[in-house]
């Protein structure tokens, strides 16, 4: 890649030391900062849960893509919903990206994909409010102009390079860091859509025990919530399209955290990952936002970092899997309201107390970082008819339902039925679109 260009970091990251771990003086202190960061997130009490669901803004008659800058775009859009929230959130040459209110926020994701992040939420009737409200609003906005919202896993008409970047530049740079990897970057961050959901800890040791278990589910849960019947303008090639685009994106940052499934693994080894990957952006004084291949370690060889300096670390890592100050399960395609709360039940009754823990654990007692790569490419090329983990995928999926429900209050296991539906008839969102 030619970095001719691009522009020096910011003064404060004073100079960037060379590849060696053992030539950055300030790297304990920088994994301290790291770890700290991740222990503020430890929580007295958890059960709640955060959701984000990504939207695809099309033409109704045809489903063509609807790009930012057009007469009835994204930027209208956002102009129309302002009045809503309290806050916006601009680029830096001026353009609106984003609003907020109190525990809402309204972004928008490389190509345009419009997130509503909402919660944290004690109950599933406040999520399910929260989420049909503001696409009622999108209805009443966008319906009179001949455009809808989907909630789909990928664009489905369009291939991803026809799609319009928004003008923001860490996203300018993201796609041409990316892009030199593969066509694979560019289609996740153009072309994709999805459902996170993210869970409390209550300690370190609450805190890794549940990412591990979340890692295990991950194949469990692509295969449950897909729902990407097309690709790149065509029918799917396999199933679980969006686990091949993480497969291929950025191995330095998608996938497994290397050594998760460890039994030694810590927060510490967490946080060496983060320093020794190239850092892609870097806060720059005159742009902003710079392009740089150095790795965070080196960048900040000589700086301990503050708290911003984590966030932004942490925002450009896309693993299956991302611990902040909560942990973020991120495999899930966009899914219609009903299925999107249902998935976020299903997450929450899983992780809601120790004995559901200890479940989880007795399914998946051995479960390795292999395991899961393998689970992911078996149950692309088959789907429900495959074996994960040793069982067949439909027993493991059975189960995982059972103790999800199990989880939840006895007014709060309803939400679950749309997904258990889907489970139990041995079938997808995607399958059912495809057989049309």
């Amino acid at each position: 890649m030619n970095t001719t260009a691009t522009q020096p970091a910011a003064e404060r990251h004073g100079s960037a030391a060379c590849g060696n771990p053992g030539s950055q003086p300030a790297r304990e202190q920088n994994i301290a900062a790291i770890i700290a960061y991740y222990e503020s997130g430890i929580k007295s009490a958890t059960g709640e849960i955060g959701i984000e669901l990504e939207h695809t803004i099309v033409e109704a008659a045809d489903g063509k893509p609807v790009s930012y800058s057009e007469e009835h775009g994204v930027h209208w859009l956002l102009e129309q919903l302002r009045g809503d929230f309290s806050e916006a959130m601009f680029a830096e040459d001026g353009d609106l990206l984003g609003l907020s209110r109190p525990r809402e926020a309204v972004t928008l994701e490389p190509a345009a994909q419009l997130e509503l992040s909402a919660g944290p939420f004690k109950d599933l009737a406040s999520a399910e409010a929260c989420f049909l409200s503001f696409e009622e609003r999108l209805e009443k906005i966008l319906s009179p102009v001949g455009l809808k919202a989907l909630t789909i896993g990928y664009h489905p008409t369009a291939r991803a390079e026809e799609l319009e970047l928004i003008p923001k530049r860490r996203y300018k740079f993201m796609n041409l860091y990316l892009g030199e990897i593969g066509p694979w970057g560019p289609r996740m961050m153009r072309g994709s859509a999805s459902t996170q959901v993210s869970v409390d800890y209550a300690s370190a040791e609450d805190c890794l025990r549940k990412l591990k278990l979340a890692y295990a589910l991950v194949p469990l849960f692509s295969l449950m919530c897909d729902n990407s019947p097309v690709f790149e303008g065509e029918k799917r090639p396999h199933e679980l399209m969006r686990t091949e685009i993480w497969k291929y994106c950025d191995p330095d940052r998608c996938g497994l955290v290397p050594g998760v499934m460890d039994e030694g693994f810590d927060m510490r080894a967490y946080a060496e990952y983060v320093l020794d990957k190239p850092a892609i952006l870097v806060a720059c004084a005159k742009h902003g936002w710079c392009y740089s291949e150095k790795t965070f370690g080196e960048l900040y060889a000589d700086t301990v970092m503050d708290r911003s300096d984590v966030e932004h670390a942490l925002s450009m890592f896309f693993n299956d899997v991302r611990l902040k100050t909560y942990i973020e399960i991120r495999p899930a395609d966009a899914l219609p309201i009903p299925y999107a709360i249902a998935y976020a039940g299903l997450v929450k009754g899983l992780f809601a107390t120790p004995e559901n823990l200890d479940a989880l654990e007795a399914l998946f007692d051995g479960v390795t970082g292999a395991d899961i790569d393998a689970a992911k490419e078996t149950l692309m090329e088959r789907g429900y008819e495959a074996e994960v983990y040793g069982r067949p995928v439909a027993e493991l999926a059975d189960r995982v339902i059972e103790i999800g429900r199990a989880g939840l209050s006895p007014d709060e296991q309803r939400y679950l039925d749309p997904l258990a539906a889907l489970v139990a008839d041995r079938t997808t969102l995607a399958d059912i679109a495809e057989r049309g």
